[in-house]
Order: C-alpha cells, then sequence, then structure tokens
C-alpha cells in the first residue's frame, strides 16, 4: 500500500486519456544494440541489460479508451492492440521507442497518429479466452503499410509479484514515458501512469509473426523473455510534450 501511494504521488498532471489494459503479455528478445541503432532516432540513447538491447512484443486487449472527464462510446472503446517496442533513454530518462502499434479501433489509430505522432496501423484483430489460454490474432490492413501477421495462444504459468528496481522484469515493464519524432523532425515525449505491474511467468506459442519483419528486424532463434500482466490494469495518458 505505501509503494502504491508513493508511486501514485510521483505522477501529477492533466490527464487527457483513460483506459485500461487487459491480459498484457511482454515476451522479449535480447539483441546485439548494432542491430536496433540504425532503427532508433540518434537522439535517443539505447537503454541496454545485460550488454543487450532489448526488442518486445506486446499484445493485449484495451477497453474503458475515453478521453478524461467523458464517457467510453460503445464499440469502439475496446479493441486489440499489439506493439512493437525497444528501451531508450533521453537525457537520462527511461522510456519506451515505438517500431509499430497495430490496433483494432480504426478512430483509435486515427487520433493516435495525429495527436501522439505514433506508428499506428489499422489491422484486423481478435482477441478472446479459451479456459486459461489466451488466443490472440492480428492481420495488419493498413493502406500503404507492410503486411504483418501475428497469431499466437499464451497463459499464466505461476504466481503474480510484483518486481522492483534492478531486476530484468523491472528494466522490461516499469517504464512511464515514450518518444516519438513529430512530423517536424522534433523529439516528443508522452508520459503514462498506473500501478506497479504486477507480473508472474507465462508460456506461449507463436504460431505466425511477420511483425518483425516488417520492421525490417530478425528474431534471434532462441525462445523468448515471458512475462503476463493477468487481469486489467487502469491507465492514465498524460498530454504529448516537447522532449
Amino acid at each position: 500500500m505505501l509503494r502504491d501511494a508513493l508511486h501514485a504521488l510521483a505522477w501529477r498532471g492533466s490527464v487527457v486519456l483513460r483506459q485500461g489494459w487487459n491480459d498484457l503479455l511482454f515476451a522479449h528478445w535480447p539483441l546485439p544494440p548494432e542491430l536496433l541503432r540504425p532503427r532508433v532516432p540518434a537522439c535517443l540513447e539505447l537503454d541496454a541489460w545485460g550488454g543487450r538491447a532489448w526488442l518486445g512484443l506486446t499484445p493485449f486487449v484495451l477497453d474503458d479508451l475515453r478521453p478524461s472527464g467523458l464517457p467510453a462510446l460503445p464499440v469502439v472503446s475496446r479493441f486489440p492492440e499489439l506493439n512493437l517496442r525497444t528501451y531508450v533513454r533521453y537525457r537520462g530518462r527511461p522510456g519506451i521507442y515505438f517500431f509499430s502499434l497495430d490496433a483494432g479501433g480504426t478512430l483509435a489509430v486515427a487520433g493516435a497518429r495525429l495527436g501522439f505522432h505514433l506508428p499506428y496501423y489499422r489491422a484486423r484483430m481478435n482477441a478472446r479466452r479459451d479456459g486459461a489460454r489466451i488466443l490472440y490474432e492480428s492481420r495488419r490492413i493498413h493502406p500503404g503499410a507492410p503486411p504483418a501477421v501475428f497469431r499466437a495462444e499464451y497463459g499464466s504459468s505461476g504466481l503474480e509479484g510484483v518486481f522492483g528496481p534492478g531486476t530484468l522484469e523491472y528494466f522490461l515493464t516499469e517504464r512511464y514515458s515514450f518518444f516519438t519524432v513529430g512530423p517536424n523532425e522534433r523529439l516528443y515525449r508522452g508520459d503514462i501512469r498506473h500501478r506497479p505491474w504486477r507480473l508472474c511467468p507465462a508460456w506461449a506459442r507463436i504460431l505466425e509473426n511477420s511483425i518483425t519483419d516488417a520492421a525490417g528486424l530478425d528474431l534471434p532463434p532462441r525462445a523468448p523473455h515471458l512475462l503476463l500482466s493477468p487481469g486489467r490494469l487502469q491507465v492514465e495518458a498524460l498530454p504529448l510534450q516537447p522532449a
């Protein structure tokens, strides 16, 4: 309780969007930093763990998407989302750099591209529970974008917990800023806030994945590091600002 209270006090500001993230899988692969360096803006420092940069895929279901102070609209406020990302620092601040974000909500894709300068793509997506398994499918349909498909099933394989600073799990998940480049080539930062992640070990069968291929990235021939955030996490987004 004390940790959650201190965490909340550390994040203050005007909230522009509220949303929930459901059953989010973190799948991560370590890569030599020189493989990612050309694909990340030069002004951002790659954030490494164990001498490696990390490439992450995060499928989840977003719900209750709404501007702060307004109710969520039926149908359009819930949809699957799939992010491809790595980890960076800018002037000492840790954050995320997104290579792509596929989403099943057409209005959300348009709004995020316009308001947050993020590389969102429209996709035909489906996510559902089958007992303890989550079945997830995504097929990109964004005009002019490289085709990309992701199909997987995944679930929990252990007990939940909260990981502290100094652990790989904390490094990969506890990040509350992202960086993006706007149409004027200016660097921007977006901040979010939520309670610390509750995570558990996970299993996954990735049946098809061309998301990384579409971004021009090759995965190493090894199983990913897997974590699952079961249930729902309430998230608040703050306004985009120049970095």
